[in-house]
């Protein structure tokens, strides 16, 4: 009988232990810059990152809904995009991936004929949670190559 109760008593002490709940917000990590070299007005650049998220609700089936920010480091304020829905909308699941960004083709913004930019990158979900921030290396802009 004290094997029984003493068992039950494990067996409760396990069932009462709270559920590990999982951040709220996304995660992102740099996987690559291509190219990190580009002439003026001419080239555009692909960054990609991945993303993890425990509860699925990165993007938005609005357009109008920009989730995606990305901040040169020459200028005061960010660009925003859109991400559309990486999961159905209605259920709440684990999610992981790559997001390709295409960013159109970077200018000079001084007299020089070259000029260096980092890119800060940061999303955010459908309940207002902000990843973590992520820098590319410096990317060389140039007049001409």
């Amino acid at each position: 009988m004290k094997n029984l109760i003493f068992l039950l008593c494990i067996l409760l002490s396990f069932s009462c232990k709270k559920k590990k709940e999982l951040p709220p917000e996304p995660t992102i990590e740099l996987v690559s810059v291509s190219p990190e070299n580009v002439e003026q007005f001419s080239d555009s650049i692909e960054v990609t990152i991945k993303y993890k998220d425990n509860n699925g609700d990165i993007g938005d089936s609005s357009p109008d809904i920009y989730s995606l920010q990305v901040k040169d480091s020459r200028l005061a304020n960010p660009d925003w995009y859109h991400i559309q829905p990486l999961a159905p909308l209605d259920i709440e699941l684990k999610i992981e991936g790559q997001l390709k960004i295409k960013l159109n083709s970077m200018f000079l913004l001084g007299n020089g004929s070259e000029e260096l930019s980092t890119l800060s990158i940061k999303l955010k979900d459908r309940a207002g949670n902000w990843s973590n921030t992520i820098a590319t290396p410096p990317i060389a802009i140039h007049d001409t190559l």
